[in-house]
């Protein structure tokens, strides 16, 4: 019996090996239920893995499966927020220890066919203006949405929580991000992205959920299109290596908008700090994997670096992506 067997909650239903790097790796299927809204180290892994698995992961929406096609305001109005950020996990990774880095490969995220966006009050990044609450469902097809018409809305499926357990004992809501990830909200997130992620416990402890089939930049009035996926994952580790936050391979260019770059991560209660250290971590990045000179590094950064808010409602924490596209930069193997 795999190990992974025995995990209380798992429901490993496929032993089919696959050949990477001349290893081989298993695919595992974990169910949404039991859900976890807190983080906590002390969780007992649910699964655990080898280096090299996939897992396909069950998510449930944000509301833990509370809001469903249908709902009224009302009904909404009464759901349980205790439950928000629903999370599947936690994946336990054998031989992952502090100090090391998850790699986490974003093979496919896929939507279920609906979702919702809700205005509530005293939340949002607008909440003087917009606190009278609203619910809004809205109907997927597999790549737009036309519910809000006559806007066409393009899907691109991402989870907006996705961690490590925090080194800290104790327990901790779900919506400010950190060092580990959790609710960074980066829509960059999506099929065919890559995350690094600095270990903090024994086992990494990787969690995910919050998925949204869209959101917009800054995710203003507090939640994207909030949506159920089925998430595929492929983990890997790299040993003893220095990362002091997320930092994301993003996907292949899909449209316009898009264009592929490293992506650093960084979240604080102060924007402008936050904004400050992820530009001083991108310096770092250019001049340890590229070796530019600081002074170059920091001018490339004035001349090519983008600077955006990821999500501005998590509070008390800001988050803000520092982009560097690949088109500047030789081509290079981070890791």
């Amino acid at each position: 019996m795999l190990d992974s067997e025995r995990q209380k909650g798992s429901t490993d239903k496929n032993t089919q090996k696959n050949t990477y790097k001349d290893t081989y790796m298993t695919e595992h299927h974990l169910s949404a239920e039991p859900t976890h809204s807190r983080w906590n180290r002390a969780l007992p892994p649910r699964l655990t893995i080898e280096a090299g698995d996939t897992v396909h992961l069950e998510c449930v929406d944000s509301s833990g499966a509370q809001v469903r096609p249908g709902m009224t305001l009302r009904e909404y109005l009464g759901i349980d927020r205790n439950k928000i950020h629903a999370l599947t996990g936690p994946v336990a990774v054998k031989g992952a220890e502090p100090g090391d880095v998850l790699q986490i490969d974003v093979l496919e995220v896929a939507h279920k066919g609906w979702g919702w966006t809700s205005v509530v009050e005293g939340l949002g990044f607008l909440k003087q203006r917009f606190f009278e609450p609203h619910l809004f469902l809205w109907e997927l097809d597999r790549d737009v949405s036309r519910s809000l018409a006559p806007a066409v809305v393009p899907l691109r499926p991402f989870c907006g929580v996705m961690g490590v357990a925090p080194a800290e004992d104790g327990e901790f809501r779900t919506r400010p991000p950190g060092i580990f990830g959790g609710n960074m909200d980066v829509r960059e997130l999506c099929s065919g992205a890559t995350l690094y992620l600095p270990v903090q416990n024994h086992g990494a402890l990787f969690s995910v959920g919050d998925a949204h089939a869209a959101q917009g930049d800054g995710e203003v009035c507090i939640n994207g299109i909030e949506c159920p996926v089925d998430a595929t994952l492929r983990f890997h580790l790299h040993k003893q290596r220095r990362l002091a936050g997320p930092l994301i391979d993003s996907a292949p260019r899909v449209s316009q908008d898009t264009e592929t770059a490293w992506i650093v991560v960084e979240s604080a209660p102060d924007a402008t700090h936050a904004a400050r250290e992820a530009t001083l971590r991108m310096i770092d990045l250019l001049v340890d994997r590229w070796e530019f000179s600081a002074v170059h590094a920091y001018l490339l950064c004035s001349v090519a670096l983008h600077l955006k808010f990821s999500q501005v409602v998590n509070e008390p924490m800001f988050t803000v992506s520092a982009s560097m596209p690949k088109t500047v930069l030789p081509a290079r193997r981070l890791f």
